[in-house]
């Protein structure tokens, strides 16, 4: 069995629900990531990605640096833990539709999976491994 911590990445952003759009989209920017884990404490309450950022705020006509974090959030977050089978938390992914998992440690945060990760690791010939896999390019 392969498990996700193989896989998954520990380099990770968190934000607090209160800070602010501009501050999570630059965050994004500056990290070469599309997504921040929202925390309230140790407790993970949600993910904002630079797409809820877009149509969740933006499109929305909320004003970015206004708009707090928990106003976007998507909760009821999925997780898995590191020691779950990677094919367990692609199922995760597919039935819930989402692209990124919380991977918690008694109850802590400990990292991230994402399609990307699963597909440069398990397809590494795929267009999505390929995208994945290359530099961000700002």
């Amino acid at each position: 069995m392969t498990t996700v911590g193989e896989f998954m990445t520990t380099r990770l952003v968190t934000m607090d629900g209160n800070d602010t759009l501009i501050a999570a989209a630059q965050e994004m920017r500056d990290s070469a990531i599309g997504d921040v884990v929202v925390t309230d404490g140790d407790s993970v309450v949600g993910i904002v990605t630079d797409r809820d950022i877009t149509v969740r705020g933006v499109a929305e006509n909320m004003d970015p640096g206004s708009t707090r974090l928990n106003q976007v959030t998507t909760r009821d977050v999925i997780t898995v833990s590191q020691y779950d089978d990677v094919v367990a938390a692609a199922d995760l992914m597919r039935t819930y539709a989402v692209r990124r998992l919380p991977v918690i440690d008694d109850g802590r945060l400990v990292g991230l999976i994402s399609m990307g990760d699963l597909a440069v690791e398990r397809e590494p010939q795929s267009v999505l491994a390929d995208i994945s896999a290359d530099d961000p390019n700002n």
